[in-house]
């Protein structure tokens, strides 16, 4: 059995390190099979597996690193920080990073990031897997980097809370995060989990729910909106005309993963936008998939079951007239 030893320096508590109630060392133990224990100001990982013992050591190290610069992890930041330093252990196949290094895997993405070159509003309409938030964000840390905007401003309709975050616990960012974890995932693929920490302090990166958006005037913003199925018409409406000079907009969104009751503000838009020169948009489909291979096959089962089943219910509508 294999031990690796990481002194804490004095400056930073040990609590900060492993977790209240050693929350954050449980959850390395269980997920890497490892025995974490503490001798006076030194850590000591033991197992028997080499790579877990190298993520297990990476993580604690750059948990140590990020505190003592006097920023205090959240625990969605903490995961960031582990599922990163797996991907080093084991790497996979990733966008390359800012538009001008973007590659476009497929014919629609290629459209898609085309579209995002021309207008100033891009609605990206597809199913899931198809690059449409992985590759708004590409594009926006580009933006950023080359001063072509000063910020950027993620949103997305917290439909699982009912867009009720008052009642949730933590402040706006925490209340926030599960929700747009799927932009985050993005960012800090581009940007690396301390940039952005420190952009994000910095409000250049701005997590802004879409609840929290009336009134606002962006200006000089890459602003993406994720899950736009999920918005209402007056949502939608709000959303659109918070966007100001030098602004980029890019809404994503899958119309066959409608949660609300109401209308859908995505739906709407096809219609009352389509003419409207500066606006595109971008229709992905199964073909633009880039995960697992089995994820384009899930997609067209459903569909087909889906239009089998509304074929079934218009003729029971019709046989019953």
């Amino acid at each position: 059995m294999s031990v690796r030893r990481i002194v804490v320096p004095a400056d930073v508590a040990m609590i900060e390190v492993l977790g209240q109630y050693d929350n954050k060392a449980r959850y390395l133990r269980r997920r890497y099979n490892v025995e974490i224990s503490v001798v006076d100001n030194e850590i000591r990982v033991r197992g028997e597996d080499e790579k877990s013992l190298d993520i297990v050591e990476k993580v604690l190290r750059e948990v140590i690193n990020i505190t003592r610069d006097g920023h205090l992890l959240d625990w969605t930041e903490f995961e960031y920080i582990v599922e990163e330093n797996e991907k080093i252990e084991n790497p996979r196949e990733v966008y390359k990073k800012s538009v001008g290094k973007v590659k476009a895997k497929t014919e629609g993405q290629k459209r898609y990031l085309e579209a995002i070159e021309k207008n100033d509003i891009v609605f990206a309409i597809g199913p899931a897997g198809t690059g449409k938030t992985y590759l708004a964000s590409a594009v926006a840390v580009d933006y950023l980097k080359s001063g072509k905007v000063q910020r950027i401003v993620l949103t997305r309709p917290a439909v699982e809370a009912g867009e009720k975050l008052g009642f949730l616990p933590g402040d706006l960012t925490e209340k926030v995060d599960p929700y747009l974890r799927p932009l985050y995932d993005a960012l800090i693929d581009m940007l690396g989990i301390e940039k952005f920490i420190s952009l994000r302090e910095k409000n250049v990166i701005e997590i802004a729910p879409l609840a929290y958006m009336r009134g606002r005037t962006l200006n000089n913003a890459f602003i993406i909106l994720d899950e736009a199925q999920n918005t209402t018409y007056e949502q939608m409406k709000m959303f659109l005309t918070r966007m100001g000079f030098g602004s980029k907009v890019i809404v994503t969104g899958d119309i066959t993963q409608i949660d609300i009751e109401e209308r859908s503000g995505l739906v709407v838009a096809q219609e009352i936008l389509k003419d409207i020169e500066g606006i595109a948009f971008v229709y992905l489909t199964d073909a633009d998939v880039v995960r697992h291979p089995l994820v384009k096959k899930i997609i067209r089962a459903y569909d087909n079951f889906e239009r089998m089943e509304k074929q079934e219910k218009m003729e029971k509508q019709k046989t019953s007239r």
